[in-house]
């Protein structure tokens, strides 16, 4: 039978692709019409020597009808292609083969050709296990027959029977090794093609990742979530930030020179947000909205810290980046403001069958918004759910109540100052800006090599002030 395996339409116009493979193994019909021919023309040979009793003249035609009948028996019952029933016609083969060498007396040439052939025909049709079992069929066959007929032995084969008997076993050997060669050679296109097409959708899901959140992309493509429409409900603690400023900026800069700021931005923030385990949303304008709590979860407690935490950093980050772009003549001072709820959301996927968005939605979600919009440029507000989880970790400042849509009473919020840790004297982050000078310095980051440099250059510039 003849199996194709076809390229995917998304990668059948692809340069360098494979074309299909075809493997073509030789079929059984075949094979036994060349078996069988070949056992007769050695019949025959014999004979006309007077090697083989002339009786044996009837082994001729059945030699030549067997096969046919066989293949018109299996296509009438519709089992040609099963292969429980072609290995069970190879044990028949080799049960005849059995009481063809009782026969023909074991000659020994003629025996030693049957058997290479029955062997080879073993292996190739069902590997080991089809080997010992018509192997066991044909010593039921050799004892059989031996018990029937008696056992004798033949004379020496004569020169003609073994030079028609190698040539014909030859050709035999030769033409079954040829489509098992050409089948090899299908196999390994085949596996070169698989390969291609693995690295190809490997390389397209990579490029596809870029359009989801890490978390999520794993999740579909390690099986954990199906893509379809559904929601369930989940505790997450939300997160939104926008640039201030950054319209007034929009006006002053190139649209190539604004692009590259807010794609060096936004860069720079998604590596903290995945560093500490949040889910990022979407990029709406400067805006960022990420979420942690879904699809994994380490419980609401350690999601809502990680969220605070990530957002700590960020700010702390904005302060590289002010330098940065100072040095590549950015004048406007950007500063980022930020505002996080925690509580119960609806997550998951949402639009329709053949265009989904994973987000969440939720009152929550018009919390945090709102917070971030009333922040302070570079202030993080925090609702009272997040407080009451952050505070044993996180110092935070009371900021009073504000009233907000959907709620029906006023909401408490407060401001994040720092980790506790780094306030007081094991505080490990210092910072100064103003005029001409700025300094950022995170001291639990700095490597041991990187101090005597930082601390040189801190001298210098002492110096300098001080002349």
């Amino acid at each position: 039978m003849t199996q194709m395996m076809p390229i995917p339409p998304h990668l059948a116009n692809t340069p360098h692709s494979p074309t299909q493979v075809t493997i073509p193994p030789m079929p059984d019909y075949n094979a036994r019409v060349l078996g069988y021919l070949v056992c007769a023309a050695i019949i025959v040979a014999g004979i006309l020597e007077g090697h083989f009793d002339e009786y044996l003249i009837w082994i001729i035609p059945g030699a030549m009808l067997w096969p046919h009948i066989l293949y018109f028996a299996l296509r009438f019952f519709d089992k040609q292609k099963n292969t429980k029933v072609r290995q069970g016609m190879m044990v028949v083969d080799g049960f005849l083969c059995g009481v063809i060498l009782v026969l023909i007396k074991f000659s020994v040439t003629p025996t030693l050709f049957f058997l290479l052939m029955l062997n080879f025909s073993f292996i190739i049709v069902g590997g080991m296990k089809s080997w010992l079992y018509g192997n066991i069929a044909f010593l039921a066959g050799f004892t059989v027959a031996s018990i029937y007929f008696g056992l004798s032995f033949a004379p020496a084969t004569p020169m003609v029977v073994s030079i028609i008997g190698g040539v014909t076993c030859s050709l035999y050997v030769g033409v079954t090794a040829y489509y098992t060669h050409q089948q090899a050679r299908a196999l390994v296109q085949a596996k070169s093609q698989i390969q291609f097409q693995r690295e190809q959708s490997i390389a397209l899901s990579h490029k596809l990742a870029k359009y989801l959140s890490p978390q999520v992309w794993q999740s579909i493509f390690t099986g954990e979530r199906d893509v379809r429409l559904e929601t369930q409900r989940k505790r997450l603690a939300v997160f939104f930030s926008d640039i201030k400023g950054f319209t007034e900026l929009a006006e002053e800069m190139e649209p190539e020179s604004l692009t590259e700021l807010l794609n060096t931005y936004f860069n720079e923030m998604s590596q903290i947000a995945l560093k500490y385990g949040g889910t990022i949303d979407k990029f709406v304008g400067d805006s960022i909205m990420i979420f942690f709590g879904d699809p994994s979860s380490r419980g609401a407690k350690e999601d809502t810290c990680a969220c605070v935490m990530m957002a700590i950093e960020m700010r702390k980050h904005m302060k590289i980046l002010r330098q940065k772009w100072r040095s590549q003549g950015v004048r406007t001072p950007l500063e980022i403001r930020m505002g996080i709820s925690t509580g119960y959301c609806t997550v998951g996927n949402f639009g329709a069958e053949n265009r989904m968005d994973y987000t969440i939605i939720g009152k929550e979600v018009n919390l945090a918004s709102r917070l971030e919009s009333m922040a302070a440029p570079g202030e993080i507000l925090v609702s009272y759910e997040t407080f009451a989880l952050i505070k044993d970790t996180i110092m935070c400042r009371d900021k009073g109540e504000i009233t907000v849509k959907g709620f029906a009473k006023p909401v408490p919020i407060y401001s994040v100052v720092d980790l506790r840790r780094d306030i007081g004297g094991n505080q490990s982050f210092i910072e100064h800006e103003t005029e001409g000078f700025a300094m950022y310095l995170d001291a639990g980051k700095v490597s041991a090599q990187a101090k005597e440099r930082i601390l040189k250059s801190l001298e210098s510039a002492a110096e300098k002030l001080r002349n």
